[in-house]
């Protein structure tokens, strides 16, 4: 209950203003009325309980927004120095017992948002964007070039905040790249700054890599590494591949059967396309194992292991410019895709070699190796809706079946990675 006051005007009432402590105490004494179980009137429909979720995630996401502006207070104020501390960063550590790193880019993140994006900071304050949207809009106003107005600079930025209400930090960070567009009508000038951005991740990525292994003498190795966002595509991909339930147990080093484990306990099946309980890190590790004891090391240094397909047009190529889509969904310099064109393990679309046929009619029943390359270019993960089981994992059926005269072409090629749906939840593209 908040304290009242007489306004001496009117003789009404009013609620004083609430202090940061107050207001605090408040949803302190909030949740504990809540008890530990939520409502179960609430949970006893979806879509109640969906509602309520999301409300959570906007009340979490409006504390974060009052947690950044008190950084940002006591920034202002100079309080770590007051305090003995040499930053804001490392005051905040301290008051959080969180990593230097974490509390650093968090005061970052708060002076910015402070002196420099208004807009995000008050879409975060309304629960409209999350503290990673927030970041990712202030990572990409950072790169946007010099020379900018403050009106256009203002622009992009309501146009990223607009597109955080509507997706997740990793794609608003692929679309950022080109917020330029926004003011910027030469469409050139966009893909080479879109370029410039790429190669900046990748130099910088590289200059991070890092692997570090452990024995720990019980017969296993521990360790753990840092990759360029490609290679750990590439890495990703094969594992998921060799990992694939499709596959069931078949590992390289027989370790599934040396557990005593039968084919369909790995496989972790109850039933078809139910794959409930299964250990997948477990799976990829023993995916990882066979991956590496298959290295054709009489070759080395040789080709990639995992085919990756690379998306652009052939004058992005020769230009240089722009960006190149992978199929694993980011996106990659025209630089980088000129480098890796030279690889096997890499698929320009629109560069290819001898041509393959990719409508067969039917005259096969089976889709081509080279029907499934090219559908990676619309797929990267299976064709059912709200499925995230990654394209690596699918197996290509016919939108129309075969033995209802269904053709084996490209267009009526549809990924599922066992958990059949009827037809009408598929996320066709």
């Amino acid at each position: 209950m908040t304290a009242t006051t007489v306004e001496p005007a009117t003789g009404g009432v009013v609620p004083e203003r609430l202090t940061v402590a107050a207001a605090l105490a408040q949803l302190h004494a909030t949740l504990d009325a809540l008890g530990d179980q939520p409502d179960a009137t609430v949970v006893a429909e979806a879509d109640a309980v969906g509602r309520a979720v999301s409300e959570v995630e906007r009340l979490s996401r409006r504390v974060a927004s009052l947690r950044l502006r008190l950084v940002a207070c006591a920034n202002r104020s100079q309080v770590a120095r007051r305090s003995g501390y040499s930053t804001t960063g490392a005051w905040l550590a301290q008051q959080t017992n969180s990593t230097g790193g974490a509390a650093t880019r968090e005061a970052d993140l708060a002076e910015t948002l402070e002196s420099v994006l208004p807009a995000t900071g008050q879409a975060l304050a309304e629960g409209a964007v999350s503290p990673e949207h927030a970041a990712v809009i202030a990572w990409a106003i950072k790169q946007l070039p010099e020379g900018l107005t403050a009106e256009q600079v203002a622009r992009v930025e309501a146009s990223l905040v607009g597109e955080a209400a509507r997706m997740s930090p990793a794609r608003l960070r692929g679309a950022a790249r080109r917020a330029l567009a926004v003011v910027e009508p030469d469409q050139q000038a966009v893909d080479e700054h879109e370029d410039q951005v790429l190669r900046g991740e990748e130099t910088s990525a590289l200059g991070r890599c890092r692997l570090s292994m452990h024995d720990n003498r019980d017969g296993t190795v521990s360790g753990s590494f840092v990759l360029p966002r490609l290679a750990g595509d590439i890495l990703r991909k094969a594992v998921q591949q060799l990992a694939a339930p499709r596959r069931g147990n078949t590992t390289g080093t027989g370790a599934a059967s040396a557990t005593g484990a039968s084919a369909s306990a790995v496989d972790g099946r109850a039933g078809r396309g139910s794959w409930v309980g299964v250990d997948w890190p477990h799976r990829y590790g023993l995916a990882l194992v066979e991956l590496l004891e298959h290295l054709p090391t009489d070759r080395l240094p040789g080709k990639v292991a995992a085919t990756v397909v690379v998306t652009m047009t052939r004058e992005q190529l020769v230009a240089d410019l722009a960006a190149a889509h992978l199929d694993t969904g980011h996106d990659i310099s025209a630089g980088d895709a000129r480098r890796l064109a030279c690889n096997a393990g890499i698929v320009p679309v629109v560069l290819g070699g001898a041509s393959q046929p990719l409508d067969l009619g039917r005259a096969k029943r089976f889709f081509s190796e080279a029907q499934r390359t090219a559908l990676a270019t619309k797929y990267d993960q299976c064709a059912v809706q709200g499925c995230d089981s990654p394209f690596a994992w699918t197996e290509l059926h016919h939108e129309q079946p075969w033995s209802r005269g269904g053709a084996t072409d490209l267009d009526h090629a549809v990924p599922l990675c066992g958990r059949e749906p009827p037809r009408d939840v598929w996320r066709l593209h």
